[in-house]
């Protein structure tokens, strides 16, 4: 079932266990994505970013992703990640995707505080759910999703007491934040702030995102989302083992491309299962359906009411 990000993220945040983001530029990276949720019954964020979409343009993406979605016994987000600029993240709503990160982490507070406040508004009037990154979180040699190489990454963690105001002006689901993550794969390993996950987690009363999740260990994993991390993205390692299954079989003789698909889906789905279970989603499928309202859908609520009374009583 198509679903937004508040449907599945704040059953998370209230249970201690995390929701991934599988972006899928192709056929195969979604079925297997689609495939493993529904084994291992877990709620799922489906998608892609700008950056991919030279590889899968955003029409292109949406004419699978969406109605995948819909017809998916479990819960699914069908999300843009990291969209840089105003008419992406529109193009994404208006195609039907359910969620948008409007990623303005390079701009000044200020700007970033009004970019993502205006672009919240619009994609809450679809119904939509938007997600936001202050600090910034950088990207490592070779990665696909990230844009930018940061010198020293601790010049850019999030700040905790800003955090809270940014949430409140902009009216952001959920906030990515910079804690010694990136993207692509680690060379050396990362070493994640948990104190200050911990306290933006107590600061802010919106799910938390870990951008860069590929590569980290599983206790990095589980010990991010004890202290307060909802959803994780995850590309480089489903997008590895496809690569690697289809080398696996094109090296056995079997070179049509029809053999190469089905062992691409499955290492995708294998791959995506065991993050699934590490982030302990597994069997979660069904808790989302009474997930409390947020104080955005609570507003956007009110606000339509009073317009149809408004209406009424102008007649």
């Amino acid at each position: 079932m198509l679903v937004n990000m508040n449907e599945v993220l704040r059953p998370a945040k209230q249970n201690k266990y995390a929701v991934g983001l599988f972006n899928a530029v192709n056929l195969e990276l979604a079925r297997g994505i689609i495939n493993a949720a529904e084994a291992t019954r877990s709620p799922v964020i489906m998608g892609t970013a700008e950056i991919l979409l030279p590889y899968g343009p955003l029409d292109e993406v949406s004419y699978y992703l969406i109605p995948m979605a819909k017809k998916a016994s479990v819960p699914v987000v069908v999300h843009l990640d990291h969209g840089l600029t105003y008419d992406t993240c529109v193009k994404a709503l208006k195609l039907g995707f359910t969620s948008v990160m409007y990623d303005c982490s390079t701009d000044s507070y200020e700007e970033n505080v009004r970019k993502v406040k205006k672009m919240a508004d619009i994609a809450h009037s679809y119904g939509a759910t938007i997600e936001g990154e202050l600090g910034h979180v950088g990207d490592n040699e070779g990665s696909a999703e990230g844009s930018s190489h940061l010198a020293d990454p601790s010049k850019f963690f999030t700040d905790p007491a800003l955090a809270k105001d940014f949430v409140e002006k902009t009216g952001v689901d959920a906030l990515a934040i910079a804690v010694g993550n990136a993207h692509g794969a680690y060379k050396l390993p990362p070493k994640l702030d948990f104190e200050r996950i911990r306290t933006i987690a107590k600061t802010v009363d919106v799910p938390l995102v870990l951008h860069g999740g590929s590569g980290l260990t599983d206790n990095d994993f589980r010990q991010a989302i004890h202290e307060g991390i909802s959803k994780v993205n995850i590309f480089t390692d489903i997008n590895v083992a496809a690569v690697e299954a289809e080398f696996k079989k094109f090296s056995s003789m079997e070179k049509g491309l029809i053999d190469l698909i089905p062992a691409a889906v499955e290492a995708v789905k294998q791959e995506s299962m065991k993050k699934m279970e590490l982030f302990s989603s597994n069997g979660k499928a069904d808790i989302t359906k009474g997930a409390p309202m947020s104080s955005n859908d609570i507003e956007l609520v009110t606000k339509l009411v009073a317009e149809e009374v408004a209406k009424y009583l102008n007649k």
